[in-house]
């Protein structure tokens, strides 16, 4: 989506969990993951380091939401296969 700011993405943990958000600037917030920067979630902050896998652009915020929400409910394997494309 030509001039989307918006970014969907999948990061895996060094525990090997996967992790899926939403961000205006993915490499701003993967460096907040791994507490480079203030404002990481509880989730991955016992997690690190991350590594982001995947990442695809969104036409806005709701679309990024829907998006993640959507990614949420596949199972491992089924985020496995979108990120290896």
């Amino acid at each position: 989506m030509p001039g989307s700011r918006w970014r969907v993405y999948v990061l895996q943990c060094a525990d090997g969990s996967l992790y899926t958000g939403v961000a205006l600037d993915v490499e701003k917030r993967l460096r907040q993951h791994n507490g480079e920067l203030a404002g990481g979630p509880r989730y991955t902050r016992g997690r690190r380091p991350v590594n982001l896998l995947w990442s695809e652009p969104a036409a806005d915020r709701s679309t990024a939401q829907q998006r993640e929400a959507a990614i949420k409910r596949l199972s491992r394997r089924e985020k496995l296969a979108l990120v290896a494309g």
